[in-house]
Parts: structure tokens; C-alpha cells; sequence
């Protein structure tokens, strides 16, 4: 028995260990997502899914863009996560026009033609999302002409002076996650064009947005690069060689003499793409 509550407190522990990270990630974001959405014009007024809301962020986000009168649906499959966006929205000023659901991005439980948009950010290619079933999803649910959207992460280069550290490290597994050797080359998220016209959606776009760190840097963002670190690398040691990894530990961690962050000029970025087409009328 007390197996079973240690097993269950570790989860617990991972998903609020993971939430925090995320609440660490959108003080990196939240401009490059800020302009994503000013791109997608998203209609103000209209009612959108944010399908793998995580903790609501995005969700928020969008909401300020189709306020007063919208209203945005935040969708996750973690209860955990979506009890961090309930309190969150609870703190803006934005709780009216935003509503949380448990669910499954695979199989949305909306009717059709419901929504005006959907908008579904770093879920795409996770094993427990189908990215083809997701947009065949998302256009059930969006009336005709309306919009479906995917975007994420798709690269960093924050580690400079050092780009062949950069390149081994990048190379590792748990950086190019959620692709992983083996996996087929049409299952790469730069290839999602392909999903999107195969799901039976038109006039396709797809647009790379780059968000830029610059010293000196906040304690926000201080705090964001050295968990984004952790998440990006913090498992790859045994992918590179030891003086490999012996000089990242040199330069990423806070206590050390050569820490990056601490550079009086430091300048790194990210990308962060984006698909996007239009519900057939």
C-alpha cells in the first residue's frame, strides 16, 4: 500500500515538477506566441479550441485576442495541468471568456462545426497524439472556412561560442524529442504540410517565428534558460562523449565560474513554427 502512494506522490511530483517548467517556458514565449496569434487573426469575437491546453497559457492568450466578446475552450487529458489553468484564469481578467474540459486531443468531444478556430501548440507528434487523427479532429469540430493551427518548437541555438558543443547536443535524443531514430521521415513535425492536405484542409501556410535572448537578462528569464537547459539536455550525457558533456556542465550550471547566462553580451534563440490551413466550405 505504501508502494502504491509513493508511486502515486512521484506522479503527482512529475507533473507539478513539469507545470512549473511550463510556467517557466512563457516568459521565453510569450512573445513569439503573442505574434503567432497576431498572424493567425484569429477573428475577435469568435470561439476557438486550444486543443492540449497544458497548464493555459495559450489559452489566455487567445482569449485577450477575441475579447470582449469570444470565448476560448482549453482542452488537456491532465487533470493536474488543467487544474493550474483554472487557477490561473481565475487570477486574470479574462475568466469569462474561457472554459476547461478533460479530453482526448485523438478524439475531441465536441459536436461539428462548432468552433471558429482550433489552435493546438507542442502536441503534435507525441506518442499519445495522432497528428493526422488531430487535424481530422480539429476540422470536424471548425465550420467551414474556419482555421486549424499547429505549432512548435523546432529549434535552439543558446549556447554561444560553443556550436559544436551545441551541434552533439542537439543531435542527442532528448533534444530532437518527440522524433526519435527509426521514426518514419513523414512523421517529423516540418512535415505536417502533408498532414494538413492529407486531412482534407486548404489554402495551407506555414511560417518559422524566432524569439531572441539578450543580456542582461530578467531572473525570469534567467530562471526559464536554466530549466529549458535541464528539459532540452539534462538527459543526454550518456549520447555524448564525457568531455562533452564535462564542459556543458561547465557552462550551464548557475554555480560555476563560466555559467553562459553570466556572459555581459549573451545573445541566444529559439524557433518556434507554425502550420496552419482553412476548413473546406
Amino acid at each position: 500500500m505504501e508502494d502504491k502512494k509513493n508511486k502515486k506522490r512521484g506522479k503527482v511530483s512529475d507533473k507539478d515538477t513539469y507545470a512549473h517548467r511550463l510556467f517557466l517556458a512563457d516568459f521565453l514565449r510569450e512573445p513569439v506566441i503573442r505574434s503567432m496569434i497576431q498572424a493567425l487573426k484569429v477573428p475577435s469575437g469568435s470561439r476557438g479550441l486550444d486543443a492540449g491546453c497544458g497548464i493555459g497559457s495559450h489559452t489566455l492568450m487567445l482569449a485577450e485576442a477575441v475579447a470582449p466578446a469570444g470565448h476560448v475552450t482549453g482542452l488537456d487529458i491532465s487533470s493536474e495541468f488543467l487544474a493550474h489553468a483554472r487557477e490561473k484564469a481565475k487570477k486574470s481578467s479574462l475568466s469569462e471568456h474561457v472554459s476547461f474540459l478533460e479530453g482526448n486531443v485523438n478524439k475531441l468531444p465536441f459536436d461539428d462545426d462548432l468552433f471558429d478556430w482550433v489552435w493546438s501548440s507542442d502536441c503534435v507528434g507525441y506518442p499519445a497524439v495522432e497528428s493526422l487523427t488531430l487535424l481530422k479532429e480539429s476540422a470536424r469540430v471548425v465550420k467551414p472556412g474556419g482555421i486549424v493551427a499547429i505549432l512548435g518548437w523546432t529549434s535552439q541555438q543558446v549556447l554561444p561560442g560553443y556550436p559544436l558543443l551545441e551541434a552533439r547536443l542537439n543531435a542527442s535524443s532528448p533534444a530532437i524529442s518527440p522524433y526519435f531514430s527509426g521514426k518514419r521521415p513523414e512523421l517529423h513535425f516540418l512535415r505536417a504540410l502533408d498532414w494538413f492536405r492529407d486531412a482534407g484542409l486548404k489554402e495551407l501556410n506555414a511560417r518559422t517565428f524566432v524569439g531572441d535572448i539578450r543580456a542582461p537578462l530578467s531572473d525570469n528569464i534567467r530562471n526559464a534558460m536554466i530549466s529549458l537547459f535541464e528539459m532540452v539536455w539534462g538527459n543526454a550525457e550518456s549520447e555524448v562523449t564525457q568531455k562533452n558533456w564535462e564542459e556543458f556542465q561547465r557552462i550551464s550550471q548557475p554555480e560555476s565560474p563560466d555559467f553562459i547566462l553570466n556572459l555581459p553580451d549573451y545573445y541566444g534563440f529559439f524557433t518556434y513554427s507554425l502550420f496552419s490551413g482553412i476548413v473546406a466550405k
